[in-house]
């Protein structure tokens, strides 16, 4: 089973990309920038703007499966229209798409937990193109997956984990909010978890998130001791004091999709825990 992975260079990517290399299936895997560093991977450039180039990518690679880890942010010309432009594509030609979206789709008010019956209710325009472009996935593709997640960590590489280094070693400023809870998970978990989805007939939406809800802060904190830092370096503020847009308490409740996984999504507090790095 050929399996495309689009946005294989990002911090997702690049891991799902190692597991199924080191798993023995390297996967085929796009690039924006440059391509990443596996070896037995093969990798096209793809710009999720340019249609012709996204069917061309395609129709050379003929995949069975189709994975969009892309991260284009709040642009809506990558997160919302891509997505839309890929899903209609992947219906096109019978393939099978797993769609990765976010925890941002929610607005974090009227729900003590999101599972997966949840629907989108964003805030941001980040939010806004992920619900967008899950919605656009589940109505042309019947037969795909999506699966929502929270804030990604492991391996020092995630923006949160270098941005706690940056804010204790002073070289950055800012500060990581008191009242933004969200449900950590780590890549690894993540990547499998995906890989399960990817490799079964399963279909609708899927909950990828951590059982511990945290604060920024409180999972700065974590970070920090981990890695030898001080935590009392970190500032400390509350978004509700800022007039910054965005959900304040959005906990994914991933436990139906857990019941249904053979990989087990660790909390923040446990692969936190001690000096392990993975």
């Amino acid at each position: 089973m050929t399996v495309l992975i689009i946005g294989g260079s990002g911090f997702l990517g690049a891991e799902l990309v190692r597991q199924a290399a080191s798993a023995g299936r390297p996967p085929v895997a796009t690039f924006h920038s440059r391509p990443g560093d596996r070896g037995g991977v093969t990798w096209h450039h793809l710009d999720l703007r340019a249609p012709l180039r996204l069917e061309e990518v395609l129709d050379t690679v003929a995949p069975a499966v189709v994975i969009n880890a892309t991260s284009g942010g709040a642009d809506w010309s990558i997160t919302a229209e891509g997505g839309m432009r890929l899903a209609l594509a992947a219906a096109e030609r019978g393939i099978r798409l797993v769609h990765v979206s976010s925890d941002a789709v929610f607005s974090g008010t009227g729900c003590d937990r999101y599972d997966e019956s949840c629907l989108p209710d964003p805030l941001t325009p980040y939010g806004a193109a992920k619900a967008a472009a899950e919605t656009a996935v589940r109505l042309l593709c019947p037969d795909a997956a999506v699966a929502r997640t929270s804030l990604i960590i492991g391996g020092g590489r995630s923006e949160h984990e270098q941005l706690v280094h940056a804010l204790a070693d002073g070289t950055r400023q800012g500060a990581l909010f008191t009242d933004d809870i969200r449900c950590p998970v780590h890549v690894e978990d993540l990547a499998a978890g995906l890989w399960e989805i990817t490799r079964s007939d399963a279909v609708g939406v899927f909950h990828l998130a951590g059982p511990d809800a945290l604060s920024r802060h409180e999972l700065g904190e974590l970070i920090a001791r981990r890695d030898g830092l001080d935590p009392a370096r970190l500032p400390s503020a509350r978004r509700s004091d800022t007039g910054l847009p965005g959900g304040l308490d959005v906990r994914l409740d991933s436990r139906a999709t857990q019941q249904k996984l053979g990989t087990r999504l660790r909390g923040a507090r446990e692969f936190l825990s001690g000096a392990d790095r993975s």
